[in-house]
């Protein structure tokens, strides 16, 4: 029974928005070293995520970091019996040595949203820890593939670029906006509604990562579903939009989307460590730089490879719904975007 469910979590880890035969049945015989860095560990979103990570066999070494609690933490995960290295690393001090030799960093640290504060209170805390932890990385593990899961990600993400490029080692096919709760969400309410089968639904979802700037495209959805009224889309796409405020007042104060967040997460980072495995056709939504639109960020489709973005895949054709909520996000989006950058740069 319990085999059965670890191998049952490995495969959903596995499978991901493009999933092909090659890709499922690419092994951890064959897999290379890779060591995965988590920074904010010990948090609500950090400890689920260093268990997913820890049952991926694409990981060699798992490096957990958190200011607080982390020994623990690495403790209990590495008494389980996959292939990945635990070590845990607790407080700035040991910041170095927990990124040193990273391929892929993934940044939960950050204090998670609460009933009544807005992504702007957020920002005013989450900015700062962001910006201390990207330089470091700048120091210790420049080439590393960074997911940003730190929120505001239209902020944060922005704020990373600018501390990269102090640095001198800003590489924008390595810097990742992990937006893919959004499409966890926009699957998940999409089957449930249409009556399909969630394993076999895409859908794309871009903009940003926080309210109207999240656009899913469920016009380019499949298994595509012809019994939904203009209507059901509409309150499709605004519960996605609002998926996080819906956790955040179901918990009643007492968490935010901590688990969804780290499964998302967990997606993410595995369709990278495929990407640099030379595993092919791996394609997730990611906000990047990207010349999609008008701004200098956005979250559309990317091609995964071996060193990050290998391609940024267009906005498809969208329905006059999505035309006008394209047009309706990119203000709010854009005014984030500034704030991020003005912030790395004036403080």
């Amino acid at each position: 029974m319990r085999t059965t469910m670890l191998q049952s979590i490995r495969s959903s880890l596995h499978k991901s928005s493009s999933s092909s035969p090659l890709r499922r049945s690419y092994s951890s015989q064959s897999a290379p070293e890779r060591k995965v860095a988590i920074l904010g560990a010990a948090g609500g979103i950090g400890q689920p995520l260093s268990l997913l990570m820890k049952l991926n066999p694409l990981v060699s070494s798992l490096s957990l970091y958190d200011i607080a609690g982390t020994p623990g933490v690495a403790a209990d995960v590495s008494h389980i019996n996959t292939r990945s290295e635990v070590v845990g690393y607790m407080g700035e001090e040991n910041l170095g040595k927990a990124l040193e030799g990273a391929d892929v960093v993934i940044i939960p640290a950050g204090v998670p949203r609460k009933p009544g504060m807005t992504r702007d209170d957020l920002f005013n805390i989450n900015a700062g820890i962001v910006k201390g932890l990207c330089t470091a990385i700048a120091k210790y593990c420049p080439h590393a593939l960074v997911n940003m899961i730190s929120n505001p990600v239209n902020s944060t993400v922005p704020i990373a670029s600018e501390v990269f490029k102090k640095a001198g080692t800003y590489d924008p096919k390595r810097l990742f906006g992990v937006t893919t709760l959004d499409v966890v969400r926009a699957k998940t309410f999409y089957a449930g509604k249409a009556k399909v089968p969630v394993a076999d639904v895409n859908v794309p979802v871009v903009g940003g990562h926080a309210g109207i700037t999240i656009l899913p495209l469920f016009s380019q959805a499949t298994p595509q579903a012809n019994n939904l009224s203009d209507e059901e889309i509409v309150a499709l796409t605004k519960r996605t939009q609002d998926g996080g405020t819906e956790v955040v007042e179901a918990k009643a104060g007492k968490g935010s989307a901590t688990l969804s967040m780290a499964y998302a997460g967990a997606i993410f980072a595995d369709a990278c460590l495929k990407g640099l495995n030379g595993v092919p056709d791996v394609v997730e939504c990611s906000f990047v730089q990207s010349n999609v639109t008008k701004l200098p960020f956005f979250a559309s489709k990317v091609r995964l490879g071996k060193n990050g973005v290998e391609e940024i895949l267009g906005l498809g054709s969208l329905n006059d719904y999505e035309k006008q909520g394209l047009e309706a996000l990119l203000p709010e989006l854009e005014s984030s975007i500034e704030k991020g950058i003005k912030f790395a740069n004036q403080s």
